[in-house]
């Protein structure tokens, strides 16, 4: 399976950033892509630099919308797997907004939608003013070309959730993120991959954002890891790119995740642990 991640700058003209990324996506399959993922909200500003105003969550947009109706007919055209990120309004429940990972299928079809369980709030993340807790929990894709999940941004610090989406039987985690530079201590968060990668016997893909907005600088930096916890691929710092990766699934069934550190889990002790450290607190 092949696969690309679209790295690459946004503006103020989000007709713009969307023209681009469809631009992209269309390259990256002519170029034999069959899974496309693109970075934490890639087709707008990073709005979180500031705090939320009505004006800023105005800029939501509902699922299906107008992005997602773009890249459903891409898909459907090109026949790839597309993996977005949108600030999205829960047309269901009026107020509620969330940072979401649509996931369409090779045939133009939305699977599912994956929204970010954890929400921070530090100095330029200001998301707990944006986005509601998800609620859609860690689903997996059964897509044209693999079983898929979706870690987005904050989410990958988590091992819980990243352990879910292997117990799932996630043979690829796509992880969109909006990651600046000096964010993190040099090499940290490419060192956290590359353990979950190993320990969950999945390979991961993560998407950064890229290019110099309001606050913060986004480093780019996207990478692939292998289920043996290797990067085996890596786009550029400050590039606009599409980083391509050609990943062996066979290697998953392979690996110490799933031959060994899976096998010998004992869940039945992990929740009384937990609560009793929680309760201690």
């Amino acid at each position: 399976m092949r696969i690309a991640l679209v790295q690459q700058h946004a503006t103020e003209d989000q007709d713009g950033n969307l023209s681009r990324g469809l631009a992209a996506a269309r390259e990256a399959a002519t170029n034999g892509a069959q899974v496309i993922t693109f970075a934490e909200l890639a087709f707008s500003r990073f709005y979180p630099q500031a705090p939320a105003t009505l004006d800023s969550l105005a800029h939501a947009e509902s699922v299906p919308g107008p992005t997602t109706d773009a890249f459903c007919s891409l898909a459907a055209e090109l026949g790839v797997v597309i993996v977005l990120n949108v600030f999205e309004q829960d047309e269901n429940n009026p107020g509620q907004t969330f940072d979401s990972s649509p996931v369409i299928d090779a045939d133009g079809t939305i699977l599912g939608i994956t929204r970010m369980i954890h929400i921070t709030e530090y100095e330029y993340f200001h998301e707990q003013g944006y986005y509601t807790p998800g609620d859609t929990g860690a689903p997996i894709y059964e897509t044209r070309f693999g079983r898929l999940g979706v870690a987005i941004c904050y989410d990958r610090h988590y091992p819980e959730y990243m352990r879910a989406l292997a117990v799932k039987g996630a043979d690829l985690v796509i992880v969109p993120q909006a990651g600046s530079i000096g964010e993190w201590p040099e090499g940290l968060y490419e060192a956290e991959m590359r353990v979950t990668a190993f320990q969950n016997g999945y390979w991961i893909a993560l998407c950064n954002r890229v290019g110099r907005e309001d606050k913060l600088t986004f480093a780019g930096d996207s990478f692939v890891c292998s289920p043996e916890g290797r990067v085996v691929a890596r786009a550029g710092q400050g590039t606009d790119e599409i980083l391509y990766c050609d990943v062996d699934l066979d290697l998953v069934a392979r690996s110490h995740g799933r031959k060994l550190f899976l096998r010998d889990r004992r869940p039945e002790l992990y929740c009384d642990w937990i609560q009793q450290s929680d309760d201690r607190e």
